[in-house]
């Protein structure tokens, strides 16, 4: 269970807005509509008001700090339903990197039931990136609140900065500080540009997930446990 969990939410009761298409570049198609997520009419492209005002923040000081950079959004709003769809999608890429098959299961409380060892060996990776997709009110999801954001930089060209590793990815590359230490000029750039994201995004109010160098939010549990306070926005 991530430490941030049994943080206490006092839901404000902000609505879920859209997110404006004129500030901010989209990555399109959007990876998990085009990998059959179950979003039915839902678009993931909404955030809280707080939040998105907080991200049009982080925008203008980014463009402050290097003109004609963008921040490039990878995802926002999940509904629990492509939480939970997006977490088997990462068991199944798990196991075909281990060599084993996931044929004739549809999810991982069906594994756990029949091989709880592979499925604790998948788990331990899946949920160091991924939150569990739990229904309980208490526990939300980051995304399903509305006030998480994955995303990265892009340059005035319109091209994304390379980060060091892909939006996604679930290994050490993923980690923040990762290339803190490098020596190459290649992975010292993409120390750079993480810090520069980070802080264009802290200076607005977000934090960072401890694992992952895209993952920003602002009023859900893990902010909240950050900074010591109680979490403003539940599930949406």
């Amino acid at each position: 269970m991530r430490p941030w969990l049994s943080t206490r939410i006092i839901d404000c009761g902000e609505a879920l807005v859209a997110i404006p298409a004129n500030v901010f570049s989209f990555t399109a198609p959007h990876p998990y509509v085009a990998v059959g997520a179950p979003y039915g009419e839902t678009s993931p492209w909404m955030l809280r008001q707080g939040v998105l005002a907080a991200l049009v923040a982080a925008q203008s000081n980014l463009a402050a700090r290097r003109p004609g950079w963008t921040l490039k959004l990878f995802d926002a709003y999940r509904p629990v339903a492509v939480q939970s769809f997006m977490v088997w999608q990462e068991f199944l890429a798990q196991a075909r990197r281990a060599g084993v098959s996931l044929a004739g299961y549809a999810a991982p409380q069906a594994l756990h039931a029949r091989q709880p060892e592979l499925h604790d060996r998948l788990a331990a990776t899946v949920y160091e990136f991924w939150a569990l997709p739990s229904n309980d009110p208490a526990t939300p999801p980051s995304h399903s609140t509305g006030a998480a954001i994955d995303l990265t930089l892009q340059d005035e060209e319109g091209r994304a900065i390379d980060m060091g590793c892909p939006i996604d990815e679930t290994t050490e590359r993923a980690y923040p500080d990762h290339y803190a230490a490098a020596g190459h000029p290649a992975e010292k750039a993409f120390h750079v540009h993480r810090a520069l994201l980070n802080e264009v995004m802290t200076a607005a109010g977000f934090r960072r997930h401890p694992n992952e160098w895209w993952h920003f939010s602002l009023g859900d549990q893990m902010w909240a446990w950050m900074n010591a306070t109680t979490a403003r926005y539940g599930r949406a």
